[in-house]
This record gives structure tokens, sequence and C-alpha cells, in this order.
């Protein structure tokens, strides 16, 4: 079993940058995929970014590729997102997930999942 928890949330103004973290417990992360998702009001969950075990595998969305970066530490057993040129469309609750085997894009093999952190862009 692997415990998921998001932090760094928050409210900013367009353009601007917030990093957030997840933390996990119960198990090391070395032994899984990693992705954020989103979910906006109103709207379905979306993939966001993945990262392989080693880190040397990223993948991302159209809407976020130049603007977000994913990264890992094994070490502290956490994923980072680190957005910036935030949008007003980037407002929704952001999920860690962790993935033992399964494409990164499809939210559907991801078995653990944090409970959510919410950001909101205002224009």
């Amino acid at each position: 079993q692997v415990q998921l928890v998001e932090s760094g949330g928050g409210l900013v103004q367009a353009g601007g940058s917030l990093r957030l973290s997840c933390a996990a417990s119960g198990r090391t992360l070395t032994y899984y995929m990693l992705g954020w998702f989103r979910q906006a009001p109103g709207k379905e969950r979306e993939f966001v970014t993945a990262i392989n075990r080693s880190g040397g595998s990223t993948y991302y969305a159209d809407s976020v590729k130049g603007r977000f970066t994913i990264s890992r530490d094994n070490a502290k057993n956490t994923v980072y997102l680190q957005m910036n040129s935030l949008k007003p469309e980037d407002t929704a609750v952001y999920y860690c997930a962790a993935s033992s085997m399964g494409l990164p894009r499809r939210s559907t093999d991801y078995a653990y999942w944090g409970q959510g952190t919410q950001v909101t862009v205002s224009s």
C-alpha cells in the first residue's frame, strides 16, 4: 500500500508559478511510475504529466508542455510538479498518483491516488 499526500496548491495570478509536492509513505516510490492528473469543476479528470521509475522519461499533456515540469526525488519519496506561466484554465484540483504498470496517460492504470490539492489561477 502507498499513501500519497499532495501539498503546495493555492491561489495565484495568471502568469505566476506554483510548485506542488506529493509525499509518499507506506512503500518506496521507486517501484512506481508517478503521474499528476487534474479535474476542473464539471469536467472529467485529465492527464497532466507522468514520470517513469528512474526519472529518465517524462510525458506531458499538450496543454502544459513547456510550462510544467515533473520531477521525482526517490530518496525523499516525493514527486514534484513545477507549474510556470499559469493560466486560468489550469484551475483544478490536482492529484498525484502511482502506477506499478501500464500506460502513463491512462488514469485507470494508477492504483494509488492522493486526496488532491486545489490550484486556482485568477485572471
